[in-house]
């Protein structure tokens, strides 16, 4: 899974400072958003709710075929 944040934002030409005022997630936590490899529920939450879209859609998800997958 790899965060989508900062593309996010790109698009809808939102900065992180407008975001951070929207869900009182403090910058610097959203700035480090796509760097992270896990995330506080809480944050995550907020900012799902803040864009108004889903929290899968925070993501990108890369299926890997695995050999244990394959086999079965």
């Amino acid at each position: 899974m790899t965060p989508r944040l900062g593309k996010i934002l790109k698009e809808r030409n939102m900065t992180q400072v407008k975001l951070s005022e929207m869900t009182g997630i403090p910058q610097g936590n959203l700035s480090r958003f796509d760097q992270l490899v896990s995330h506080k529920d809480t944050h995550t939450v907020l900012i799902s709710r803040a864009l108004g879209i889903s929290i899968e859609d925070l993501f990108e998800v890369e299926l890997v075929q695995t050999e244990e997958n394959h086999q079965s």
